[in-house]
């Protein structure tokens, strides 16, 4: 006999729904044009539509249930952006001529801040207009908010922030060359914030797909490709789907290996990350990452390590060999025997440079003072001495790559 559940029970269930239900936001005159503009290209609605979600943002609900298997969404060809969609545009012509070729993915920042600058006259403008006008990867923020963020991820930060002022510096003379097509200066046009916002836009959102090489472009992968409406699928590290171009209808489609309820957002998995990949690579963290880890530098690892081992540095020196030295502490933190001998020489030394590592947290956040906003997850924790204010976004950032 089914156990009654009384009115309690009821409400409870009742809330935990409203907590997580998305706000509808499809009436809001952007996503309109949106859609028009994917019907105009055979794009068939999956009942998914556009929402503003507690914790996430915005992002895709459900108007029905989905099954383990469903489709979740259907992409036709024609709606992706690809370098294919670049080579036909009016930039063809001087890409095709340019020595050295440039990169694929020259060719799709080049493209996004060129069609960003038409405005009205761009085919691409319902797209766009419906994209971040600001990214909060680590290149984009402030070098006092990178300052604050932990070894090794502060390094890795910083490389990418001079690889992408690199990449514009090395492609200023191309896009010198394109100054027929426009009546402003092309150095007003390609200005390095329009060109970082548009390096964002294809790092954070492109998906996987494997084009055929074109001569005009160099010979670095060609596996980017821009997909409207279905970039707005947030990630969750709790789901898995199986993502796809299907060559037989020739549409980019990704089905669901889990059930979703009616009104629930949709997610997709970006992959397997830890919270300073998924920074690095898409400006955010996630809450209960099970691929959560702790990077442990060699130089870190040498610290903590038993005085008494006098092979200390011949061991350290055939890790680094091999690659092994940014050591990952996420298996003897699960719980997983290395051996009887040496357990419990793990433990103790995973817990020396834990402690210290959260002491180091304590005191960088410190120095941060946030003004008082409504966000999940919540930061009461933080203390307050105002040495430097640090914008929410980064603030929560700040909090959960630590």
């Amino acid at each position: 006999m089914q156990k009654r559940r009384g009115r309690t029970g009821r409400v409870r269930r009742r809330r935990r729904s409203c907590d997580s239900r998305g706000v509808n936001e499809s009436h809001r005159p952007e996503f309109i044009e949106l859609k028009k503009w994917l019907k105009d290209r055979k794009f068939e609605d999956t009942g998914l539509v556009p929402a503003c979600f507690p914790g996430t943002g915005r992002g895709l609900m459900s108007r029905t249930s989905l099954q383990e298997g469903q489709m979740i969404i259907s992409l036709p060809e024609s709606c992706l952006l690809t370098t294919d969609t670049v080579i036909r545009s009016s930039l063809g012509p001087y890409i095709k001529k340019w020595k050295p070729p440039p990169s694929p993915l020259l060719a799709l920042c080049t493209f996004l801040v060129s069609e960003k600058h038409a405005g009205d006259q761009s085919l691409w403008k319902s797209y766009l207009d419906i994209l971040p006008t600001s990214y909060t990867c680590p290149v984009c923020l402030e070098p006092e908010v990178v300052d604050l963020l932990p070894e090794p991820l502060r390094t890795k930060a910083e490389e990418q922030r001079t690889h992408v002022q690199d990449f514009f510096t090395s492609s200023r003379t191309f896009f010198a060359s394109l100054q027929p097509l426009f009546v402003e200066s092309v150095d007003i046009i390609f200005s390095y914030s329009a060109f970082l916002w548009a390096w964002c836009t294809v790092n954070t959102r492109a998906v996987y797909l494997r084009s055929v090489r074109q001569d005009c472009l160099s010979v670095e992968p060609d596996t980017c490709a821009l997909a409207p409406y279905l970039d707005l699928l947030n990630h969750s590290p709790h789901v898995q789907v199986k993502a796809a171009f299907n060559e037989k209808t020739g549409c980019y489609e990704i089905r669901t290996t889990s059930r979703c309820r009616k009104h629930e957002e949709v997610f997709i998995c970006y992959g397997p990350h830890d919270n300073q990949r998924l920074l690095l690579e898409y400006g955010f963290v996630s809450d209960c990452n099970p691929h959560a880890c702790v990077p442990v530098p060699g130089e870190t690892l040498v610290k903590y390590l038993p005085a008494a081992d006098k092979q200390v540095h011949r061991k350290m020196s055939i890790l680094k060999d091999h690659g092994f030295t940014d050591t990952s502490w996420k298996k003897v933190l699960l719980g997983e025997v290395i051996s009887d001998t040496n357990e419990k020489t793990s433990w103790g030394v995973a817990q020396k440079i834990c402690s210290d590592y959260i002491e180091e947290t304590r005191a960088v956040l410190r120095k941060c003072v946030i003004p008082h906003v409504e966000c999940d997850p919540p930061v009461e924790c933080v203390i307050p001495p105002v040495e430097r204010v640090i914008p929410p976004v980064e603030h929560v950032i700040l909090l959960w790559s630590m």
